[in-house]
């Protein structure tokens, strides 16, 4: 008899918890509910409380370190203290409700890789260890959030990846304490200008924060940088808002195209902000009614979400090769020209002779912005305006 109590202080025949989820998915507002099955060992025990909580996949970095863990972000007890005879069945329903700022994990049914979510049972046993069970669970978007991600899929942005960042958004009000980033390779007409753009959700139950992130591509002559973008708008504007403009715009501002103007026609929306080149990095560590999963809402699935790991993979290969050849070109333009501006400099003895090449990837070619050639004498002076009408 004393073995047996202690092979149970060790949880050797004691009790078994199974958890049984009513529908293993739901969406940030909603709720996830189900059953708690508990069956007696083979002694008389104390339950003290039965508890469920929500479970996520963490990357956590410091100065020295970067790791990751699991991660309970929303807890709740289901049961109090109730005695279990030996073999003896116990159920228990709940209902536990799902934060607003939960990672999705789930797009158009296909499993961002790189997340992961589950419910996870305990059962607080007196004067042993403690049982658990852990349940996957599936996380939609809202409709609001899936009309973004389909605008970066019909913009031709592919798939990369996500996972959870521990820490706080500089600006913006949040509950959890870590925030989700969506990455996706960026489209053909951005290759060579911008590597990829990260898309982070900040939801409630009256809006949608969009912060946007950008990683432009460095070059020969100058250092890649980020470039940050943020709107905020009420679920049924984000439904309606057009994205793929705006998106655009965007994006267009921050390579320095043109500057900001509402995007292609539209007029700015309150709310909306568009974030340029900066050092400053706002990733400062430091029941809603839809039961459609079918994720249609009115709005066709954007390409990029029908073969995520493939198109992914495809969108990687050909932006590396495209925009590293496109931008090796124009580099290699911009020596050629100062290497002739420095030259007729010297020979006209000119001041402030020579000229910048700039490279235009998107475009597919480059713009010369030259200075006149000044020349001592009429014999330079024409050779220097040929030279540059040449490179015009």
């Amino acid at each position: 008899m004393v073995f047996k109590q202690l092979m149970g202080a060790f949880g050797v025949g004691g009790p078994s918890v199974e958890t049984v989820l009513a529908a293993p998915h739901s969406r940030p507002g909603e709720y996830v509910s189900g059953e708690v099955h508990i069956r007696g060992g083979d002694q008389h025990v104390d339950i003290l409380q039965v508890l469920v909580s929500l479970v996520t996949r963490v990357e956590t970095e410091h100065e020295d370190y970067e790791g990751h863990g699991t991660r309970e972000f929303h807890r709740g007890a289901i049961a109090g203290g109730f005695h279990l005879a030996p073999g003896q069945p116990y159920s228990i329903p709940f209902q536990m409700p799902v934060p607003w700022e939960t990672p999705i994990t789930v797009v158009h049914g296909q499993h961002l890789h790189g997340m992961n979510m589950g419910v996870r049972t305990e059962l607080e046993v007196a004067r042993a260890i403690d049982k658990t069970d852990l349940d996957p669970v599936a996380i939609h978007p809202l409709p609001s959030q899936l009309r973004v991600l389909d605008a970066f899929g019909q913009l031709g942005f592919r798939f990369k990846g996500a996972d959870v960042e521990q820490g706080h958004i500089s600006g913006v009000h949040q509950q959890l304490p870590f925030y989700q980033e969506i990455e996706f390779y960026a489209s053909h007409e951005y290759s060579g200008r911008i590597n990829e753009v990260e898309l982070t959700f900040v939801a409630d139950p009256h809006g949608l924060v969009v912060i946007l992130e950008a990683d432009k591509r460095g070059g020969l002559f100058h250092e890649g940088s980020d470039a940050f973008g943020r709107f905020h708008v009420s679920h049924d504007q984000a439904l309606h808002m057009p994205w793929e403009q705006e998106l655009s715009g965007w994006l267009q501002a921050i390579i320095g195209r043109h500057h900001h103007g509402g995007g292609h026609g539209y007029p700015p929306q309150p709310g909306y902000g568009y974030g340029y080149p900066s050092h400053h990095d706002p990733y400062a560590h430091g029941g809603h009614g839809y039961q459609d999963y079918s994720e249609h809402g009115g709005h066709r699935s954007g390409p990029g979400w029908g073969g995520v790991a493939a198109a992914g993979a495809a969108g990687l290969i050909g932006g590396a090769l495209i925009g590293g050849g496109a931008e090796a070109i124009g580099d290699g333009l911009g020596a050629v020209g100062d290497f002739a501006g420095d030259a007729f400099g010297a020979v006209g003895d000119v001041a402030g002779a020579g000229f910048d090449v700039a490279g235009d990837v998107a475009e597919g070619g480059f713009d010369i912005v030259g200075d006149t050639f000044g020349a001592a004498g009429d014999g330079f002076e024409d050779i220097g305006d040929s030279i540059g009408g040449f490179f015009d």
